[in-house]
């Protein structure tokens, strides 16, 4: 069955520098588990056992928690070749500290903790090259965490929207902006009220700064939109 994966593995940021030959050689002995999910179905569960770091081969899913008053945050949006579980693979924490969930169908290839940080039964070669693309992986999701920190030091609901939309702009270097999340995730990942969102929006659609059609985007005013990223 993984086989057929062979071609969305390779492309994933661990297995970045492995031949496909290898890594058909790696998955003998790393063992994983490949599972599949429908829209919506729980893929983990906060407070879940916590044994493998997983792979989206296909497919997309959400990480949220929920805070102190019950509310669910999103954190962050996987899609395919995305990694999630890798920042507490290295900790002797032993269950989920949130929850995924699939937003559409998915296929996830999960890999034992143990296979990836422990000690390589068969001394393989490439076991090196997996702990540097491993660390590599940690690294930049801290960096993205540290982003989300930038959210939250924003006082204003106007500037967080603004912020978020110059991001998407700077990525695509395109005013015309397809937004990865729903409303409702939006809302979440910003850690905003999804009505006060819609109508702060609309304020900017009215004031020419933006223009909008449900996920469709398009930046009228950069100018104005840096402006108010700071407020």
């Amino acid at each position: 069955m993984l086989v057929k994966y062979l071609e969305e593995i390779s492309k994933t940021s661990l297995f970045q520098g492995i031949g496909r030959e290898d890594i058909a050689t790696m998955l003998v002995c790393l063992k994983p588990r490949v599972c599949s999910y429908n829209r919506n179905d729980y893929i983990v569960s906060g407070g879940d056992a916590y044994e493998s770091v997983g792979i989206v081969l296909k497919g997309a899913a959400t990480v949220s928690k929920e805070n102190a008053k019950g509310d669910r945050i999103v954190m962050t949006l996987l899609k395919q070749g995305d990694i999630f579980g890798e920042i507490i693979a290295f900790t002797n924490q032993m269950t989920w500290p949130a929850t995924v969930q699939a937003q559409e169908p998915c296929v996830v290839l999960f890999l034992p903790r143990g296979k990836i940080v422990g000690e390589c039964e068969r001394m393989c070669s490439w076991h090196r090259t997996l702990i540097h693309n491993f660390l590599r992986v940690i690294s930049e999701r801290a960096m993205m965490l540290n982003k989300k920190v930038e959210y939250l030091t924003i006082k204003s609901m106007r500037g967080k929207i603004s912020m978020y939309l110059l991001e998407q702009y700077r990525r695509r270097r395109d005013v015309n902006i397809i937004l990865p999340l729903s409303r409702n995730e939006l809302a979440d990942f910003l850690n905003v009220s999804r009505p006060s969102m819609s109508r702060e929006m609309s304020k900017m659609r009215d004031e020419g700064i933006i223009d909008f059609h449900l996920t469709a985007v398009k930046i009228m005013d950069i100018d104005g939109l840096k402006h108010m990223s700071t407020l």
